[in-house]
């Protein structure tokens, strides 16, 4: 049997993949590793890291489960983080799915591919995966998300299988598993900046993480600061075309969000799992 893996998104399907590992419940005998792709401890919601760190990677030592944590390295071996690459002086990379000023629709992006996918495939090749001997890579996707499973480009040296699928589970389930293992409930993991955030979900982080709520806006204002600087037009962190602050006020309670089904649509798998 070649290499199987699993790639550990660090919230709530992803956790309860890991305990389905723990409980022996998975198909094939799940998997040797769950591999976390870590885009930058200055780029993940604090709080997924903080639940990885001391729930997820403990739980996963108690059981004789291989879970570790990869990086994105430069060639000098030092690590390169998504927030790092943004803010970087001088630089003109958009690789984050930032919504378009002028349509609202998100732009392209390589932000799951380079700090995710890419790092997990080196990782695979450098294990011994090849085209011969195609590494097995599951992703977290569970039964009531099935469209997120969009059968995205594989590498040769790569076969995707999707674990909760084939066990015909949503993340009502998942969160049933995590609750009966005795875990807390993981927080949603993705980066704190992510423009594939939900309306509710900047309306949530706004009343209850002012500091990381401001610290979007900064971020959405450095990118448009150096817009300005290209002569081209803004962009934003929401589908409304607007900044963050305007969008997101504070101290009001927006109660609904009219069609938010473009939001929180991040189709790799390997976010928001």
């Amino acid at each position: 049997m070649g290499l199987r893996t699993f790639s550990f998104g660090g919230g709530v399907q992803s956790t309860a993949v890991l305990v389905l590992q723990a409980q022996g419940r998975l198909p094939d005998g799940g998997f040797q590793h769950f591999l976390f792709a870590n885009v930058g401890d200055d780029s993940e919601h604090p709080a997924t890291l903080t639940y990885v760190r001391e729930v997820s990677q403990p739980f996963a030592k108690r059981h004789g489960i291989d879970l570790r944590t990869v990086f994105r390295k430069r060639r000098d071996g030092s690590e390169e983080t998504l927030y790092g690459r943004l803010t970087k002086p001088g630089s003109r990379s958009l690789p984050i799915p930032v919504r378009m000023g002028d349509t609202g629709a998100p732009g392209t992006r390589s932000c799951t591919a380079d700090f995710k996918i890419r790092v997990i495939g080196k990782w695979l090749r450098e294990h011994g995966a090849t085209a011969d001997d195609p590494a097995t890579v599951g992703i977290g996707i569970s039964l009531d998300e099935i469209h997120r499973a969009n059968a995205r480009r594989v590498e040769a040296y790569e076969r995707i299988i999707y674990p909760l699928l084939d066990l015909k589970l949503r993340r009502t389930d998942c969160l049933r598993i995590i609750a009966d293992a005795g875990l807390p409930r993981p927080p949603r993991s993705a980066c704190w900046f992510c423009p594939h955030h939900r309306p509710s979900t900047w309306q949530d982080m706004r009343r209850e993480e002012p500091e990381l709520f401001e610290r979007a806006a900064q971020l959405e204002d450095l990118l448009n600061e150096r817009r300005d600087e290209l002569g081209k037009d803004h962009v934003f962190f929401t589908r409304f075309g607007q900044p963050l602050r305007k969008v997101i006020p504070d101290g009001v309670e927006l109660l609904q969000f009219a069609d938010d089904s473009d939001d929180g649509m991040c189709d790799s798998g390997h976010c928001f799992t």
